[in-house]
């Protein structure tokens, strides 16, 4: 397949700043797993698609991500955040995980990734760890709704049953070990004022020292949107190129980096491709 000369024109520029870097930020957002087949929940009519359940009852994502939901509604809320942590749980990382970590793994000082994501998949993919700063949390470690303790623990041990008709959770959701309340996913969710960012924060101190070692970064930056701009702003306080890969927002400030028009598997493989990684890049 042609590639537009223009898109060409800018893979060959997001190489030679890949090139000239010495380390390696990626930083990524929801479009970053939609390769995956990992649903997009733009808009309410993509996430009603989503979860039909909760269309049908004119529920919006603000309003069931939120504490309140596990409140007013514990199964509901467990419905949803039960099938997200099942079909985190079951979802193979799309190639280009691969092929990114195949570039960091060239880069003089390392890689580290930064990702509004709360489904792992990075962490599946094969990135440590101790690299990977995840700003709203993890679906895989649970916290007290009460907040009784500055606690996370995994959520390993919890295997949701959700009747798809009705969205709801049918088997006993997780309790707090420690007081026995209800248990909720430690993400950082809408109008959550107690959120448990403990883990956050120490991922947060591991990229600051890595990240004080570090001269001429570069962002590669994957399906990041404004409407939440965690991740873009991020982005723009390294200071530093970003190759920004979005197939509707993809314009980066003069002068400041590469914009890519496209979708996140397929800038993967074009700034593979101009790398000279083409071999590597056409793996599915």
């Amino acid at each position: 397949m042609n590639i537009d000369p223009n898109l060409q024109a800018s893979y060959a520029a997001a190489a030679e700043l890949i090139d000239a870097a010495d380390a390696l930020i990626l930083c990524a957002g929801a479009g970053m797993g939609i390769d995956s087949g990992l649903p997009d929940f733009r808009g309410a009519g993509g996430f009603w698609n989503a979860y039909p359940a909760l269309g049908r009852a004119r529920i919006h994502f603000e309003d069931i991500a939120s504490p309140d939901a596990f409140r007013d509604d514990p199964s509901l809320a467990w419905g949803f955040y039960g099938h997200r942590l099942k079909l985190y749980r079951e979802t193979v990382p799309h190639a280009g995980f691969t092929l990114l970590k195949n570039i960091a793994d060239r880069m003089p000082l390392g890689s580290f990734v930064f990702t509004s994501n709360v489904d792992g998949q990075f962490q599946r993919a094969g990135f440590s760890e101790q690299c990977i700063v995840e700003c709203h949390g993890s679906i895989h470690f649970l916290q007290c709704l009460r907040h009784c303790k500055d606690a996370l623990w995994s959520a390993d041990d919890f295997f949701p049953e959700i009747d798809e008709d009705s969205g709801r959770l049918i088997n006993s959701p997780p309790l707090c070990p420690h007081c026995g309340a209800l248990a909720r996913p430690a993400i950082l969710m809408f109008g959550d004022y107690g959120w448990e960012d403990r883990r956050e924060r120490i991922q947060s101190a591991w990229f600051s020292t890595w990240r004080r070692q570090i001269d001429y970064p570069v962002v590669i930056e994957l399906g990041a949107g404004t409407a939440i701009p965690s991740v873009r702003i991020f982005s723009h306080n390294q200071h530093c190129p970003v190759i920004r890969v979005n197939p509707t927002d993809w314009h980066v400030p003069l002068n400041n980096g590469v914009g890519l028009p496209v979708g996140a598997l397929t800038g993967i493989k074009g700034i593979c491709k101009a790398l000279g990684l083409q071999s590597n890049a056409n793996r599915e």
